[in-house]
């Protein structure tokens, strides 16, 4: 969250050279890094460090309560707001004094509308309609729905009943007449509850549709979660017992507790769904090519009614079952799935295939079938999957592209920086070049373009991901860009200003990625992945057999045993990162020990220093790295 939260203070920073502003930032224990980060790059920014995570609204209302301005706003961190924004916002509440609250337009980041940009109330019925598809199934309707206030022009400022806690514009003094967010929503429906509270005591809430924000983490990301389910309508629930009468309460929290158990069975069938279907499908696929080989080539004719009966329910699902598994451990279901993977995944369950008729009689069967079997069987997956992703994404492809063609819009120097940096990097990219802000001393290297062409130049060369330098670049043209360029096949991410970080979100359901550049991140290398997992095996084996000596030489000699089995089952590795401070880095197994070690076990480490071994680790991992650090902290290796 650290380099979001980054990118927000910035996004605020410029716009608010016009007003007279205060900034908080509360901190409810991160351990990546944020709040040395504020204190390094924003010192101006007021910041209100806690201990524990005390929930949204907690963290709100320390910040409402020193806050001295005419007007407070609620800001996620994973925000990026237009220039203009909190002038346009001040301009229209200081027009209407009769509103409570502001929100606004708001886009994911991919550039598409967020639906809870203006809502309705959660009652019974609305309630209903959303939690059983009508919502949706009729989004433009007045009456199912209402939730997402779906028959409201988007494009139009309109008066709302709820606004979103990501960008809420408060009238302080309104707050200071109904109470600031109730606590007892710890995270979700306090939005809610203060817009509800803020119309009953006979203020207006507007959605304010003439500026835009990108949120990055909106709503779709969270709907597949399953604790997201429980806590959203358990937060449903306190709102029903605040403010329904009590029939309507014991309506509702009925229809919510149905809502949890269907939209819970909903989230973890999707998940299951999402993993079992592409492994089903390919079974279909494959027992279906052995069964039309198996047929056309006549082989019934020569064999007896058991042979047939045996070569249909036991020979088939065995060569399907083993080709399936090699697959699965092949990582032939990963994102990034390639032609090779496919290839040495078929290749591999062949090879345990004729190894095991070798011994069994009862499977020894034609190896022309076996081999044509193979071949049919890979072809037919590898032609499905292509047209899979053709269907879906425009292009005959197996996975991810992991190739992309990129270009980068800014000025030319900053275009320059961040393509090094790139090349500089672990990411094999293709950045076709640079498409500038309008400077004819700008025609040259890898120049493509001005910005005003850049529709025609993403269409002519089918880039498949944009990268705004957000130093030359306002967000509201960005946020522009975003919106009108086809985001079906193309990506966007952003460099915030003086930053190493690139940070986009390349799908609606996944809560944001982003690039590291000028760091050469050895550990992620797949040679060193392999020779750091064999390194584990190894020295887990070793110390098993030598298990009764030094058992006597660890501290805590009970967890040692325990720890030798997690890295032998490969769920963790015996060093890994630190978990506080965290930052940037590739996701490893976790360590039993980690690069602290290398420092005093008593000495109290700054997170600064946290960060910066966990980098170098990264940075410049080695086996024998791993070798040192296994030694100089043999006695912890029990845990600390």
């Amino acid at each position: 969250m650290c380099h979001f939260l980054e990118q927000a203070l910035i996004s605020v920073s410029k716009a608010s050279s016009n007003l007279d502003i205060e900034v908080f930032v509360v901190d409810n224990n991160s351990a990546d890094g944020s709040v040395e980060m504020v204190k390094a790059k924003f010192p101006s920014v007021k910041l209100i460090v806690n201990e524990l995570n005390v929930g949204f609204s907690k963290a709100n209302n320390q910040a409402i309560a020193q806050a001295t301005g005419e007007y407070i706003l609620l800001l996620n961190p994973d925000t990026v707001i237009e220039v203009d924004t909190l002038d346009k916002c001040v301009a229209f509440m200081d027009a209407h004094p009769e509103g409570g609250g502001l929100g606004v337009k708001m886009i994911d980041g991919k550039g598409d509308f967020l639906a809870e940009s203006k809502r309705g109330f959660p009652t019974p019925w609305v309630a209903f309609y959303k939690i059983f598809g009508l919502a949706k199934l009729f989004p433009k309707s007045k009456k199912f729905g209402h939730y997402h206030l779906g028959y409201l022009d988007k494009n139009k400022t309109h008066e709302v009943e709820v606004l979103s806690g990501a960008f809420m514009v408060l009238r302080k003094s309104v707050l200071d007449t109904i109470g600031v967010l109730d606590e007892d929503y710890f995270m979700y429906g306090e939005d809610i509850d203060l817009s509800y509270r803020i119309i009953k005591n006979g203020y207006k809430n507007y959605y304010f549709s003439d500026t835009r924000i990108i949120h990055y983490k909106g709503e779709s990301t969270k709907k597949t979660s399953v604790n997201y389910v429980f806590i959203f309508y358990k937060a449903m629930i306190i709102f029903a017992q605040k403010h329904f009468t009590t029939n309507n309460t014991g309506a509702f929290k009925l229809l919510i507790h149905l809502a949890i158990y269907f939209r819970a069975l909903i989230a973890l069938s999707n998940r299951i769904l999402d993993k079992v279907l592409p492994i089903a499908f390919d079974a279909g696929l494959i027992l279906s090519s052995l069964i039309g080989l198996f047929y056309f080539k006549n082989e019934t004719q020569l064999l007896n009614d058991s042979s047939i009966e045996i070569v249909y329910k036991q020979i088939i699902p065995l060569f399907t079952c083993t080709w399936l598994l090699s697959l699965l451990f092949n990582g032939a279901y990963k994102s990034n799935v390639t032609a090779g993977r496919l290839i040495r995944s078929f290749f591999f369950g062949t090879l345990i295939i004729a190894s095991l008729s070798y011994f069994i009689d009862e499977y020894r069967y034609s190896k022309n079938f076996l081999i044509e079997g193979s071949l049919l069987s890979m072809l037919m997956v590898f032609v499905f999957r292509g047209l899979i992703h053709w269907i879906k994404n425009g292009r005959f492809e197996l996975g991810e592209n992991k190739n992309k063609k990129i270009v980068i819009v800014g000025s030319y120097a900053e275009c320059d920086r961040i393509d090094s940096l790139l090349h500089e990097s672990n990411y094999k990219l293709n950045i076709l070049g640079f498409i500038t802000t309008g400077n004819n001393a700008d025609v040259k290297g890898k120049y493509l373009g001005f910005t005003k062409q850049l529709h025609n130049i993403v269409r002519l060369y089918k880039v498949d991901e944009i990268i705004f330098c957000s130093k030359d670049l306002p967000a509201n043209s960005i946020i522009e860009w975003m919106t009108q360029i086809d985001n079906t096949l193309v990506d966007f991410k952003i460099v915030p200003e003086e930053s190493n970080i690139i940070i986009g979100s390349n799908s609606k359901n996944r809560r944001g990625d982003f690039y590291t550049l000028n760091i050469n991140l050895n550990i992620i290398e797949e040679k060193n992945i392999k020779d750091k997992r064999i390194l584990d095996v190894i020295v887990s084996l070793i110390f098993l057999i030598s298990y009764p000596v030094i058992v006597w030489l660890i501290d805590k000699p009970k967890n040692f045993f325990y720890n030798i089995r997690q890295v032998l089952i490969g769920r963790k590795s015996w060093v890994g990162f630190t978990n506080a401070g965290q930052i940037n880095l590739p996701k490893i197994k976790t360590g039993i020990i980690n690069p602290t070690y290398y420092l005093e076990r008593s000495a109290k480490i700054h997170a600064s220093n946290i960060q910066e071994l966990n980098l170098a680790y990264a940075r410049d991992y080695s086996l024998y790295m791993d070798i040192t650090l296994i030694a100089k902290s043999f006695k912890y290796l029990g845990g600390f």
